[in-house]
This record gives C-alpha cells, structure tokens and sequence, in this order.
C-alpha cells in the first residue's frame, strides 16, 4: 500500500504524463476513470446542498474555515494552532474541530502545543454533532459580547464567570466539509507544488475544481520563504484570475528548536545540526519542504526517507530500520564525499 500511495503522488504531482515509467503510465487510465467518477460524486453532492436537499448547520459563535483545494502539506494543521492560539491569548476560548485522521495524530500535536490554554479540541467525523456536544458542556458566547471584525474584547468576555465559554470554532480541514456554514473561509496553498496537475484525486492531487476558490474569503501560500518571487507571483496570478477580490497572504514555517522523541519537553537548539551529517525521516503532506529547511540550517549533507502523509510506524519496524537506514546514510555520504 505504501509503494502504490508514492505512485499515486508521482502521477499527480507530474506535469508530462510521458516522463513517468512505463508502470506508472499503466496505471493512468484506472486513475482517470476513478477521477471523473470522483468528479460526478463531488457535483451530485454540491447540488444536493445547492438546492437545500442537504442541510448546513449553523453554530451560534463564529466559524473559522482553514482548508485546501489540494492533499497534504498545505500547513493547514500549523495555520489551525497559530489561529487557537491568537484567540486563546485574545481572551477568546476557540473551539478546534478536527476529523481525527489517521489514529488522530494531528488532534494530539494540537493538545500538546496548545496545552495551558484555553483551547479545546473535538475529534470526530460529524462536526456539527460534536460542535453541539461542546457547546452544551462548556457554554458559549455571545457573539455580540465582542466585536470579532475590530480584534477588540469586552471585560466581560474575560471575566472568571465567562473562562473556558467557547467564543468560535476552529473547523480543521474544512473546506470540503459543507455541512457546517462558516463565518470565514481560509484556503491554504503549498507554494512549493500548489496545483500538482491540475487534475482531481486520485489522478491529481485536487480534491476540488480551481473554481472552488471563489468560496475562499482568504489565501495563504505556504513555504513562501523556499519559493522564488517569480513563483510566488505566478501563484497570486492563477489565484487572482479565478477570484481577483482574493487577499492573498505569504506564511513559511519557523522552527524553534529539536526535541528528543522520549522526553518532549527536553529542547535542543536548532545549530546542533550545524555543518552535521542529518537524515530525515518523515510521514508527512510536504517531505521537500522538511528537507530544505533543514538544508537552510546548515547541515553539512542531508539525505532523506520519505513515508507517505500519516504513515503509521510500528515500533519493531522502526528498530530494524535504524540500522539499515543509518548504513544508507553513511554509503551516500561516503559517495558524496568523494564525488
């Protein structure tokens, strides 16, 4: 599965179909067919909520949308925390809506980062569902009581009586979850590969049209700062052209520090890879972006083993890997040195 999932992403994230090798092409035509049925599928289902025969449902605090047109590595999990935790500091206790994908692993970094505040984090597929759940546990907030547009808040939103009352939902990767109406939609954009194709999952990495961006309110481009302006400039270009109201914003990743796997609360500064021999391990949406902002730390070589997005590692796996792994490193940097 994991072989056929790094096939899959090669396909879609290659512009010329004849550069591919002779068995990904043999894949092609299965992958089209599954995508215009993913294509009818997606209108049927737009329709049904156009013409009311689906439901949205609307919660009585504000709703902040962050999503993606595209798969993974679009920082739509980073964007959800900074946004959290702004309102968390703001006086304002949010709400965080996630699926749970993948065993919820993404649910459990939020926890973790978002731990001392007054974030909460609701797991589940039904949002609306669990958004009510929590609404009723812990109370909510007028949303009269602020004035959410001037980023001003009443005292009274910040007195004891009102902690830990929910003032707006955070929606994880919400964009293509229409069963829940929205005060503000985010789209986040992964400046290194933003539109693979062009083509809609599983053929291309879309998993709606380009014309969906009409929906957005805002774009983020992520990994701005490993992208030329050229680049940045095409991106903000084939946005505008769909939708020329469009604000469109730059963001980049900004590491503070390493940690050990054991003990996570032990730091370790970011220049202990200074001129080192690094290997990068990743499960992740954007394994190129990982790579280059380590390169940018100055490692002396960097070699990489990539798993596709949420890979489940298991521990014996992980142990006989080490040293297969590290022995890789070690031949590549001998042949590096060399060469």
């Amino acid at each position: 599965m994991e072989k056929l999932r790094k096939v899959v992403n090669e396909i879609a994230y290659t512009q010329d179909h004849a550069k591919l090798s002779s068995l990904n092409r043999s894949l092609l035509p299965l992958l089209t067919v599954a995508s215009f049925l993913y294509r009818v599928t997606l209108s049927l289902r737009r329709y049904l909520y156009h013409f009311g025969l689906f439901s949205k449902q609307r919660l009585p605090v504000p709703v902040i949308s962050v999503g993606n047109l595209t798969w993974g590595g679009n920082g739509k999990t980073p964007m959800v925390e900074f946004i959290a935790q702004w309102l968390a500091d703001s006086g304002i206790s949010p709400l965080i809506l996630t699926r749970g994908y993948a065993g919820g692993d993404e649910a459990r970094m939020l926890t973790r980062h978002l731990l001392g505040t007054s974030s909460k984090i609701g797991i589940g597929a039904n949002r609306a569902a669990t958004a009510t759940c929590f609404l009723k546990q812990y109370g909510y907030l007028d949303p009269k009581s602020f004035l959410f547009e001037g980023m001003w808040v009443d005292q009274t939103v910040r007195s004891p009586l009102n902690f830990g009352k929910i003032g707006a939902v955070v929606l994880d990767d919400g964009m293509q979850h229409w069963s829940l109406d929205r005060d503000l939609e985010i789209v986040m954009v992964n400046g290194l590969s933003p539109w693979g194709n062009h083509q809609l999952i599983p053929l291309g990495p879309l998993r709606e049209p380009m014309a969906a961006l009409r929906r957005a309110d805002v774009a983020v481009v992520h990994h701005a700062n490993l992208v030329s302006k050229q680049s940045l400039k095409d991106i903000e270009l084939m946005m505008k052209e769909v939708k020329e109201s469009l604000p469109v914003f730059f963001a980049r990743m900004s590491p503070s520090h390493f940690f050990e796997v054991g003990n996570i609360n032990f730091r370790i500064p970011l220049d202990v890879i200074q001129d080192a021999i690094v290997l990068c391990v990743s499960a992740i949406g954007s394994a190129n972006a990982f790579v280059q902002g380590i390169e940018k730390m100055g490692a002396f070589y960097v070699d990489r083993i990539d798993f596709t997005d949420h890979h489940s590692f298991q521990t014996q796996v992980q142990l006989s890997y080490c040293g297969v792994l590290i022995l890789h490193c070690i031949i590549r940097t001998v042949q590096f040195c060399i060469n």
